[in-house]
């Protein structure tokens, strides 16, 4: 075929040659479209003359210039535009080589237009209010315009600084040290900051809609782990809000306004129950309140942010002011002590009497406290040991920063629960029995350790979350994430640390301990410390701690939405609803009754474990995700931030298992198995999401590791194991012929190992693949209504025995090729319906025996049993005629692994001739069972010598000679085109006789090919049987004397099998092979059919 040439050069329309009348025809090829730019012509080597060149001669109108717009469109009669084409479908492109790959691959252009335009919406919630109100008409949408101060630094210190630092952190630093502190404080924080490097890694490694972590997690770990960490970190913000609400009625009830409590108590013992009780009451009306504001829109609750964060600045703020004043002008807080002992400040306030004289003797007049520590007001009555050996003193609660203090403060001091607060500096009299409640001092309330601390401050460092949620609204996300997350984690770590050695050097050490300020006379112990009053800190923290438990309330329930929305966990699927404006009004009301479980513990100090925990686990496998993408090297894995290293991410996951059982390792069991649950559980489901995880691909890393492993050696006998290849049938239908197959297969695997279901579909690929799609995906659904786990494969070929070689051949993968064949036996080789059956069967038999692979062939397959019909008793049968290899052995021992078969028996049968010894036979059997490992019956079977019965010999005669008559009746392919070129010529010869002549019956001078003296004489010599003489030859056969040995043996071997097995569950036996001589493979079938009962079940 002759190439055409085509030159596109750009040029004005005016210029435009003519087409040369010597074009090719470029409209002959069907389907073919030639599209040409705007302002571009098509030259030809031969162009006729312009048209105003010659005066008077009429030039026809080959093309035509249109204007339209400013653009030039050229319209040619040589142009096919049979296809009706709009002119702007037909000249808008210059791309005409690939004019067919239009339809299913964009351009360029328009695919940079669509990127261009792409805008990052959020996966599952909207992260901001559009519109309150029906009526109310949606804004146009502004562009993200946040940057990095205001979109991700400011929100996430307002995250990270919450109710700890005001509440608990004080106290951490009196019962750890200072030392001990720090390194709670420096592990924490290293925890979070290596977790924002990964965090980072994973945010700029594309678009990150506001999802935050789970959205990170999911994408990176695959649905199972987004899922379940999904979750967890719903949990610990849902929690996280139960625990700023209590630490904001804590503030209330404590400092803001004692008298508000409702429940009191009388005796001492009861006031730990009665606080717990206002606890309860106060935070569920709170949580109430906080519940219903989000409900009624987020934008009041973003309005209120910056308040909040406000009062938290000006709270931290004050008390570094107050720490440097404190080292010129210490602020006045008394602490009154009884020896070393910590006197409780409420009691000292409600006795305008006290005076701290240098011993109780000494006074005139007794005392309240007097009366604390004495049976009655009398100066005779007898009083506390510990009170009458031990003064009263008063010390500075808080001595400032140039006291000094901070070297009592250093080491830690951890107290039991109920111990009394000591300064250990005090001189005092230790020979007095342990206090009791009854008296004014100050107690701890529970114990403390290093461990419980950890879990407890761990709260205060998370919130790293913020900036990444917020990605929608940032002008340049993946800039802006990395940079301000890692500087608020940094910022906040600075306060922390430097918090702590503040706190160490400037607060007397029994206040440090004194968790609820009793000492200083229920004063907020950070707000002793803060300027110009305590109010600032008291004011700050409480809402600052309502602001915080608003923000809870409101990520929670969008992110429990998105997890709904993706559909990965079924149950969850309701609370993807919500309002008009995308408002998750259900997942807010399940958030609302899950915080006010955490509401009705109504400690921080148990809370805050709690949602250690699952925050934890959250950055575990954040750091995971990240770990495992860059040791993979996955080509998507290209983050913008590169200042990672998967050496970090595994020191940051380790960091986070390791506190998880540092803080609780009780509640690090139950958030795994929580995790391990909800994993489970998508699992089970089938997750449908595919998200291009590193978990697959890890396992694709795994796999490709471990067939190199398989690679190494040749495989040892004690690592074998049938890796079956199961050969299916299909009907017209596209429907299983034998689906029992399947059934034997996931019993003989248990689930286990490695299965290839396998079909051949007549025809060409190119022209059946749909339907090979259609018969991969009847397979499928076959294995999973069988419970069959493996792979399907589907060949196509223009002959089956070819298809069936093919996959023999080509099936399996390296080390994990199948070594055993399973097929059906083909039950219809017999009748004219299916003459091929039987040739395929053999050539498969002999295929596998080339390849040195085992071969099951299942006979009555029908009467298998399914697996919902155990067998309650019965035998398995074993033929042990010939050695396989042990693999006869093995079979029986698979299927009793199965629930179908664990109840029957095992029997092995043997073949014993004369000259063998029955007795010593059946010692080695059992012998060799004995070593198997393998339980079973024995018995040797006598097979005596007889004469081969009439029977025998009239059976194989009459074999032979159906095979002798199938043989000359059926034309062979060279013998039916003879047949065929006999009746061509003969026609052909006749039609030519026709024309030559006048006479049309007068043929005696053709000449054929074929004539008919040479037709009889071919038929007569090759059709035995069509003559009275070829059917006494036929007769007159005597059959071979080994095939009549075949089939005495056979019919021996089938009476002794059907004696000894006829109350048998199953019967196997070795098949015998086939013929080394294919001109033997009818005999061979035969044989075949009269010994093979495999599956013969009964």
């Amino acid at each position: 075929m002759a190439s055409v040439r085509f030159t596109v050069t750009p040029t004005k329309a005016e210029d435009l040659p003519g087409l040369s009348d010597t074009s090719p025809d470029i409209s002959s090829r069907s389907g073919a479209r030639v599209r040409f730019g705007s302002r571009e012509s098509v030259n030809r080597s031969d162009p006729l003359s312009d048209a105003s060149g010659g005066a008077g001669t009429e030039t026809p109108d080959h093309s035509s210039v249109e204007q339209g717009d400013g653009n030039s469109k050229i319209s040619s009669v040589y142009i096919n535009n049979s296809h009706c084409l709009d002119d702007d479908d037909f000249y808008d492109k210059n791309l005409a080589l690939f004019e067919e790959e239009m339809d299913t691959r964009p351009k360029v252009s328009s695919l940079l237009s669509r990127l261009a335009n792409y805008t990052n919406l959020t996966q599952g919630a909207k992260e901001h209010e559009e519109a309150e109100s029906i009526g109310e008409k949606k804004k146009a949408g502004k562009s993200p315009h946040m940057g990095t101060f205001m979109g991700v630094y400011l929100p996430c210190l307002q995250n990270i600084f919450g109710v700890i630092l005001f509440l608990r952190l004080t106290w951490v630093v009196g019962n750890a040290g200072v030392l001990q502190a720090l390194c709670i404080v420096f592990i924490c924080c290293c925890c979070t900051l290596l977790t924002a490097i990964s965090m980072s890694a994973i945010a700029t490694n594309g678009v990150v809609p506001a999802g935050g972590s789970y959205f990170m997690i999911s994408r990176s770990l695959g649905p199972e782990f987004g899922g379940a960490v999904g979750l967890c970190f719903y949990l610990g913000t849902t929690f996280a809000g139960a625990m700023y609400i209590l630490g904001a009625i804590e503030i209330l009830l404590m400092y803001m306004a004692p008298n508000a409590a409702i429940f009191e108590s009388k005796s001492p013992e009861g006031e730990g129950a009665a606080m717990l009780n206002n606890m309860r009451v106060y935070g569920s009306i709170c949580l109430l309140l906080m519940s219903l504001l989000v409900f009624v829109g987020v934008k009041y609750v973003n309005k209120l942010a910056s308040i909040f964060l406000a009062c938290v600045i000006v709270s931290i703020v004050s008390i570094y002011v107050g720490a440097l004043v404190s080292a010129f002008k210490p602020p006045q807080f008394p602490v009154c002590m009884l020896g070393n002992r910590t006197i409780n400040g409420h009691e000292i306030d409600d006795s305008p009497t006290f005076d701290p004289s240098p011993a109780p003797s000494l006074v005139e007049k007794t005392t309240y406290l007097w009366k604390q520590f004495c049976q009655s007001p009398e100066l005779n009555s007898s009083c506390d040991q510990y009170f009458t050996s031990n003064n009263f003193s008063e010390i500075e609660g808080i001595p400032g920063l140039a006291s000094g203090i901070i070297s009592e403060n250093v080491w830690s001091s951890y107290l039991s629960k109920g111990d009394v607060v000591e300064k250990s500096s005090l001189s005092s009299s230790h020979l007095a029995p342990p206090a009791s409640t009854h008296q004014p001092y100050v107690f701890t309330d529970i114990a403390t350790s290093f461990t419980l601390l950890v879990g407890i401050f761990f709260p205060s460092v998370t919130g790293i979350m913020a900036g990444s949620n917020r990605s929608g609204d940032l002008k340049d996300a993946q800039r802006s994430i990395p940079i301000g997350t890692i500087l608020a984690i940094l910022t906040t770590s600075i306060v922390y640390l430097s918090s702590v050695v503040l706190f160490g050097a400037c607060i007397e050490g029994v206040v440090l301990r004194d968790k609820f300020g009793d000492s200083v006379k229920g004063n907020l112990v950070v707000g002793t410390l803060a300027w110009p009053s305590p109010w600032v800190i008291v004011i700050g923290s409480f809402f600052s701690t309502c602001g915080a438990g608003l923000q809870s309330l409101t990520g929670a329930p969008r992110l429990l939405q998105a997890i709904a929305k993706d559909n990965i966990i079924p149950f969850l699927r309701v609370f993807g609803h919500g309002k008009a404006n995308g408002e998750p009004t259900w997942a807010l009301l399940l958030t609302t009754l899950i915080a006010e479980l955490g509401i009705l513990i109504a400690s921080l100090d148990l809370v805050a474990p709690i949602l250690t925990m699952f925050f934890l686990m959250c950055y575990l496998f954040v750091n995971l995700a990240c770990a495992l993408q860059t040791l993979l090297r996955s080509p998507n894995w290209r983050p913008r931030f590169s200042y990672y290293h998967w050496t970090l991410s595994f020191l940051g996951m380790t960091i986070c298992l390791a506190l998880m059982f540092i803080s609780s390792w009780y509640y690090a069991i139950v958030a795994m198995v929580i995790a391990g649950m909800i994993y489970k559980y998508i699992e089970y489901h089938g997750a449908e999401k595919e998200w291009g995880d590193g978990i697959r691909g890890l396992s694709l890393s795994a796999a490709r590791f471990a067939l190199l492993r398989l690679e190494e050696g040749p495989p040892h006998t004690k690592n074998w194991r049938p890796q079956l290849l199961v050969l299916l049938k299909l009907d017209e239908d596209a429907h299983v012929k034998s689906p029992r197959l399947l059934t034997f297969a996931s019993q003989l695997k248990a689930g286990k190992g490695l299965t290839i279901v396998g079909t051949v579909v007549s025809g060409n690929f190119l022209q059946s693949y749909g339907e090979a799609l259609a018969a991969e995906q009847t397979l499928k659904h076959l294995m999973d209504k069988e419970r069959v786990k493996g792979f399907c494969q589907c060949i196509v070929a223009q002959k089956p025995r070819e298809g069936i070689s093919h996959m023999i051949q080509s099936s399996g993968l390296g080390g994990m090729r199948p070594n055993t064949v399973v097929m059906g036996w083909p039950h219809a080789w017999r009748q004219s319906e299916d003459p091929q059956s039987w040739k395929t069967f053999i050539n498969t038999v002999r295929v596998t025996t080339a390849g040195h692979l085992a071969l099951l062939v299942p006979k009555n397959i029908s009467l298998f049993p399914s697996n919902s019909e155990p067998c309650s008793e019965g035998y398995i049968d074993v033929w042990w005629i010939v050695h396989d290899g042990g693999m006869l052995m093995l079979l029986p021992f698979l299927l009793r692994q199965h629930k179908v078969w664990r109840k029957c028996g095992m029997r092995i049968f043997t073949v014993a001739q004369m000259e063998d010894n029955s007795i010593q036979m059946k010692k080695d059997l059992a012998t060799f069972l004995y070593h198997l490992r393998i339980e079973a019956e024995v018995e040797v079977v006598e097979m005596h010598d007889s004469d081969i019965s009439a029977y025998t010999y009239e059976r194989t005669l009459m074999m032979e000679q159906r095979s002798q008559m199938l043989r000359q009746m059926r034309l062979s392919k060279s013998d039916r085109d003879k047949e065929a070129q006999l009746v061509k010529d003969r026609n052909s010869m006749l039609r030519l006789t026709s024309i030559g002549s006048d006479d049309a019956d007068d043929t005696d001078g053709v000449q054929m090919t074929w004539t008919k003296e040479k037709t009889s004489h071919y038929r007569a010599t090759h059709s035995g049987c069509s003559t009275p003489e070829g059917f006494r030859d036929m007769l007159s056969i005597r059959p071979d004397h080994s095939n009549v040995r075949r089939m005495h043996t056979a019919v021996k071997l089938n009476e002794v099998i059907v004696n000894k097995s006829h109350d048998a569950r199953l019967v196997l036996l070795n098949m015998p092979g086939p013929p080394r001589n294919s001109e033997g493979d009818e005999n061979c079938i035969l044989h075949c059919s009269l010994v093979v009962l495999f599956w013969s079940y009964s």
